[in-house]
């Protein structure tokens, strides 16, 4: 048996077993750094941080998929998308609850008080409610009942990706607006989503479907053999 039909006749295809391995990694590290105390001095701020910080790279991956399809015009990964954007959504909820109940231990009075006084918690908190609609809807029943609808709601991805971004610059040490301190990650972050946006663009996505074609055929033209000469 090849390679190729031995990969056929895998429950999972190769890009479904590195998505899962990768969304779960983090998980398994935070349990694992729990119950070995490798979890620095402050485990529920690293908690937090670790959460928070695979979140918005899940996210940034959803997102990822309809331009890495038009540009490699690989049609699987539009099927991981919702996967993606699912393993996003639980690390942002473990990140609130880690937050709310670990960090402060539900005390309401003393989360609004901090929320006024650290205002990157108000683009955190805009972020994480910004998605909790796009899971509640992810599911296909939720594309039939709202229809056209449907794909209208799910483009709050696109404004809730920049916002977390904005969150996570906010909360590091550094001044993000004069780039100095510990920013890398968030500006990196930043960037990203920002060329993903750009490419979602119609005219940006005609220009790279046309490319993507003309790559394509002459590409096939050279390794086309020649055919022999009829006489």
């Amino acid at each position: 048996m090849s390679f190729g039909n031995w990969l056929k006749k895998l429950p999972f295809t190769p890009l479904q077993i590195v998505m899962h391995t990768y969304a779960w990694s983090e998980l398994v590290i935070i349990i694992y750094g729990v119950f070995t105390h490798h979890l620095t001095v402050n485990p529920i701020q690293q908690m937090e941080i670790l959460t928070g910080r695979h979140a918005i790279a899940l996210l940034v991956l959803s997102l990822a998929c309809t331009p890495l399809t038009t540009l490699l015009g690989w049609r699987e990964l539009l099927k991981r998308r919702r996967a993606l954007g699912l393993y996003a959504i639980m690390y942002a909820v473990l990140h609130v609850i880690i937050f709310v109940d670990l960090d402060n231990g539900l005390a309401w009075s003393y989360l609004v008080q901090t929320v006024i006084q650290k205002s990157y918690i108000l683009y955190g908190m805009a972020a994480f409610l910004l998605l909790v609609p796009l899971a509640m809807t992810s599911f296909d029943i939720w594309k039939v009942r709202l229809g056209k609808n449907w794909k209208r709601l799910h483009l709050l991805v696109y404004f809730t990706a920049p916002i977390a971004a904005l969150h996570y610059a906010m909360d590091v040490k550094g001044d993000i607006f004069h780039l100095s301190g510990n920013i890398n990650a968030p500006v990196n972050y930043g960037i990203v989503i920002a060329l993903l946006l750009l490419l979602r663009l119609p005219f940006v996505r005609r220009f790279f479907a046309s490319l993507r074609t003309r790559i394509v055929f002459l590409f096939t033209k050279i390794i086309q053999p020649p055919q022999p000469d009829s006489d």
